[in-house]
């Protein structure tokens, strides 16, 4: 039992290591692994602006998964979706300090098909997920762009006129520009610039953008759209992609060409938009998943960076934000500072999880073989093996009696076996009676050892499930608190 001990004690410690990482440690690691990005070809720099992006996080709602709202599963779904994106914000994003946060749109899943109640449930939840009431800066920016699962496309927005109106009522305009930094940040309503041009929506989008064309600044620009860029089908995504790449899909919802769903901008769209903003460098969404890729244009290339979703839950293993740093001069005589973006990311879930249930498998196994007295007594259950086999082998090395047979009664064949038969006849009946009881007996002792040994094996088959029952429920006790003092702690606004 001393060894079963020594087992459950160390299994306790493993368990406490493992929720301490998979719920503290590993929302950390980004803080070590990622850092401010900086200029290549600037000496004497000097940082002027720090951006963290942030893209799709959805909000699960009762649209996500094919449960009943009210369902237990769905709820425990959501719950720990939200907890992960909290925990990754607060821990990972926010600890870097920026001046600007920016989310790439997709705040919610269901949002153009929730009801005013549900859109409010919805978002009372984002804001508790990515809540800035930490103790850090206070003078941080935040801006908001819309998305598809946000406000739908131009199809949704004919039918639907009060998505719009809600959206903008919390989150403010969706095509807008801030200066930050000596950079000029144009964001646009993406869902409207491929919808007809006469509808309202779409028309005021794009006499903003013809607007901000008109604008002479000196400040470079950077576009910031919820949905990529056209780029052909089959481009390379770049290293940090993990699924396959998506190519072009456009669904039109009605004969005037109202856009029910698209993975890009049209070619038309998006050369038009790159020649209007003449931007240095365009921010996207969408995709869930990362993809660099660069645009040719008469001014020259310009990169895009299509970020993949912050939540374990939109399809991507890998979750990720992204820091933009603006730099420029230190003496500040140049009036073009330079950008530079560094991709970091989120701690996966999905392996945590995995992880998890393989440690709980793995402790069941070894609660299940471990001896009682450990494994030191397979040395003395080996010696013991070795001296019954050599007992047995000198037994059997005796050599077997043997019987003498008179060879002069052989002489006298008949005579002899006549007399024999005699006498074995006179005998049968007594003998016969004997060898059925010693038979009887024999088998009565044979099923009272078999009786004994079933009963032997049962007893130990209880005692070593109720022993692992105990060794369980000691680790439990351990973790179990740990394991909600943890969450709590990360849940609940301070």
């Amino acid at each position: 039992m001393q060894s079963v001990s020594r087992l459950t004690l160390l299994l306790c410690c493993l368990w406490a290591a493992t929720i301490l990482y998979g719920e503290m440690i590993a929302y950390w690691i980004p803080l070590s692994s990622c850092s401010w990005p900086q200029p290549q070809h600037l000496d004497g720099a000097r940082v002027l602006l720090k951006v963290a992006v942030v893209a799709d996080p959805q909000v699960m709602d009762r649209t996500s998964l094919s449960l009943p709202p009210a369902s237990f599963v769905l709820g425990a779904v959501q719950f720990y979706t939200d907890l992960y994106m909290r925990r990754s914000f607060r821990s990972s994003v926010l600890p870097f300090d920026p001046h600007v946060l920016v989310f790439l749109g997709d705040h919610f899943d269901g949002g153009p098909f929730l009801s005013d109640q549900e859109w409010q449930e919805s978002l009372r939840r984002f804001r508790h997920i990515f809540s800035l009431q930490t103790g850090r800066k206070s003078d941080m920016s935040v801006y908001y762009l819309s998305g598809n699962h946000d406000i739908g496309y131009s199809s949704f927005h004919s039918l639907y006129p009060k998505v719009i109106s809600r959206y903008e009522q919390e989150f403010g305009a969706r095509n807008y520009y801030f200066s930050a930094g000596k950079v000029d940040f144009i964001v646009v309503d993406a869902q409207t610039l491929d919808g007809p041009v006469q509808k309202k929506q779409t028309s005021l989008s794009w006499d903003f953008i013809k607007n901000v064309s008109k604008v002479d600044s000196l400040n470079p620009r950077i576009l910031l759209t919820h949905i990529p860029l056209y780029r052909p089908d089959d481009t390379p995504c770049g290293p940090y992609r993990s699924s396959s790449v998506i190519n072009q899909r456009i669904a039109y919802a009605t004969p005037d060409q109202e856009i029910k769903y698209q993975n890009y901008l049209s070619s038309e769209t998006s050369s038009k938009l790159l020649g209007l903003i003449r931007p240095i460098l365009v921010l996207s969404g969408h995709d869930h998943d990362q993809c660099t890729v660069t645009h040719s244009t008469p001014l020259g290339d310009v990169p895009e960076h299509t970020l993949g979703t912050i939540s374990w839950q939109q399809g991507n293993l890998y979750p990720s934000f992204m820091l933009l740093t603006v730099t420029g001069p230190s003496n500040l005589t140049s009036t073009k500072p330079e950008v530079s973006t560094q991709l970091c990311f989120l701690p996966m879930q999905t392996h945590i999880y995995v992880w998890y249930l393989s440690q709980f498998v793995m402790t069941l196994l070894l609660l299940v073989i471990w001896p009682t007295n450990g494994f030191g007594c397979w040395d003395r259950f080996s010696q013991c093996k070795s001296s019954v086999t050599m007992h047995l082998v000198k037994k059997a090395s005796t050599p077997a009696p043997v019987t003498k047979t008179d060879a002069g009664s052989t002489g006298r064949g008949n005579v002899t076996l006549r007399a024999a038969a005699k006498k074995h006849t006179s005998q049968g009946p007594e003998e016969s009676k004997t060898i059925l009881n010693r038979s009887l007996n024999a088998k009565s002792d044979q099923t009272g050892k078999s009786t004994r040994l079933s009963k032997s094996k049962a007893r130990i088959l209880i005692q070593r499930l109720l022993r692992v029952v105990r060794s369980v429920v000691v680790i439990a006790a351990v973790n179990v608190p740990l394991y909600m003092m943890l969450l709590f702690k990360d849940w609940i606004d301070q």
